[in-house]
């Protein structure tokens, strides 16, 4: 496997990860299970940054767009620099 394959498996594992979780967030029963409490560790931290500056809008909470966009454009900026080191 190269480097950019392995990195580009780590993104597209972490963005499902969030995924799920913001998924999760509306089923209160699944959010307390095994892997509800994992995604939250792993998930939240992350999410929890863009809570601090976005709030809610009424009931929405639009944060885990914006983290996910994000997330979308730290993965090409990896990719770009792996690419021009190599």
């Amino acid at each position: 496997m190269t480097i950019i394959s392995i990195v580009s498996a780590a993104f597209m594992i972490y963005r499902y990860m969030l995924i799920a979780y913001i998924l999760m967030s509306w089923i209160p029963a699944l959010q307390e299970s095994a892997v509800g409490r994992f995604l939250e560790k792993a998930c939240e931290p992350y999410l929890g940054f863009f809570r601090k500056f976005i709030p809610p809008i009424g009931m929405i909470d639009i944060s885990p767009i914006v983290g996910l966009f994000v997330l979308i454009f730290i993965e090409q900026g990896v990719y770009n620099v792996i690419g021009f080191l190599l």
